[in-house]
């Protein structure tokens, strides 16, 4: 009988049992919270994770648990990405074809959150571009590197819930800016993402997901002042009659969803989906931020379009 997974799981728990030897990962932002657990958790159970992470130093702090945590046959190497440089993204994914070695899963975790308004080095909206734009990039600059049976694993979260993606003005160039839908737009991104990629790929055995890991609190949350996190929770709520409260995570718990998705659940239940407390989320168009997802970050449509536009922003075609 399979083990049931819920909103409680920890990493440990949904991989027990699970051996990793020879596996490779690929997981961004190494240098704190959900990311740093990922890779202790695939680590511990034989997997070789190469970690990135924009300051090396911070990361290599933050990863001193990782290491010793490391099996034998498994370990952990940091790599230098800034998913806010194009130049950066570009310079890691090459360096990764050169070394030539496969991945088995791409877990996409790194992310900016309700920041104030500010551009990428190339002058793309930071939120947009740093967590969709940064990542679809380096994903799709290192696709020959995953082979059957491999899996993408986009971060995105409830935030989703917030704002559709603006395929008329990605930018904010003609919408007054708000904290809190720009990172509703690129968390609907980072869905449609994993629902286009797994379309393009799937014939080849590779599946990709979305995965939202729950509300925790790590840096992810260093923007929220109490402003913004008000403008948030009213963001949150406008349109429900429903009164929200946030379910809060540990770091294991919050892990658990992304690792469940590359390693432990059925290839053909979660690709091209959206997960959420180790499980598959249903499609959910209330207006409460509530559980589910909004059909709009799984319109295949919506997924074809955006991704043209990325290959129009980023100057490449894939």
């Amino acid at each position: 009988m399979a083990v049931v997974f819920g909103a409680t799981s920890t990493t440990d728990e949904v991989l027990d049992g699970l051996e990793l030897n020879g596996k490779r990962v690929l997981v961004t932002g190494v240098s704190a919270g959900l990311g740093v657990e990922t890779a202790r958790a695939l680590v511990a159970r034989g997997a070789y994770v190469v970690g990135t992470a924009r300051d090396l130093g911070k990361a290599r702090t933050a990863t001193e648990h990782v290491h010793a945590a490391a099996r034998p046959e498994g370990g952990i190497d940091l790599l230098e990405l800034d998913l806010a440089s194009l130049d950066s993204v570009r310079r890691c994914a090459d360096s990764l074809v050169a070394a030539g070695l496969p991945f088995d899963a791409v877990i996409a975790n790194a992310g900016v959150m309700a920041c104030p308004r500010g551009s990428t080095v190339e002058g793309f909206e930071t939120q947009f571009g740093t967590n969709h734009l940064g990542h679809f990039v380096l994903v799709n600059r290192i696709a020959s590197l995953l082979g059957s049976g491999a899996r993408v694993v986009s971060l995105a979260s409830r935030g989703h819930r917030l704002a559709d993606v603006d395929l008329e003005d990605p930018n904010f160039q003609h919408t007054i800016y708000s904290e809190n839908s720009a990172y509703g737009r690129s968390k609907t991104a980072n869905i449609l993402f994993a629902v286009e990629f797994d379309r393009r790929h799937r014939a080849n055995g590779v599946r990709a997901t979305a995965v939202h890991p729950g509300s925790i609190e790590t840096e992810l949350g260093r923007h929220l002042t109490p402003e913004v996190a008000e403008r948030f929770l009213a963001a949150a709520t406008a349109g429900s009659t429903i009164p929200h409260e946030f379910d809060w995570k540990t770091i294991p718990q919050g892990a658990a969803t992304s690792v469940w998705a590359a390693f432990v659940a059925p290839a053909d239940e979660v690709g091209g989906r959206y997960c959420e407390d180790c499980n598959v989320a249903q499609v959910n168009d209330s207006p409460a931020f509530t559980d589910g997802v909004r059909s709009y970050a799984l319109d295949p449509m919506r997924a074809q379009q955006l991704w043209a536009l990325s290959e129009d922003l980023v100057g490449e075609r894939f």
